[in-house]
């Protein structure tokens, strides 16, 4: 799940990895696409074949800091009026929306509310 990706991202980055590798989820590569739009990680693939497919992420850095907004024990939904700014438009929040997860931005725009996952800074 996503809370494990964010969570090896920083440590990753903590150790001064160039790259980490993650089995692979669709719900951890759309998370990481998102991340990737947005530059707090560098590149993100998928590799491997059915049984043994990973996610390789190429770090760079960006990444300082998240808070978990919706835990897997309690999910909290926004609509498109609650969706605010993530420190003063110097974050990013993401949510999953019924048109697939994006920014909150991006969910804005659509006019999309949905399931506010995590914020990154």
């Amino acid at each position: 799940m996503y809370i494990n990706l964010l969570v090896q991202i920083k440590n990753g980055q903590m150790a001064k990895k160039e790259m980490i590798k993650i089995p692979f989820s669709n719900m951890d590569m759309s998370v990481a696409e998102v991340l990737a739009k947005s530059k707090y990680i560098d590149g993100v693939a998928k590799k491997g074949r059915a049984p043994k497919k990973y996610i390789e992420i190429k770090l760079n850095g960006n990444l300082n800091d998240f808070k978990f907004i919706s835990k897997p024990s309690r999910r909290l939904y926004f609509g498109v009026k609650d969706i605010r700014l993530v420190k003063q438009g110097f974050g990013l929040g993401v949510i999953s929306t019924s048109k697939g997860i994006m920014s909150a931005k991006e969910a804005r725009k659509q006019n999309a509310g949905g399931v506010y996952l995590f914020e990154v800074w």
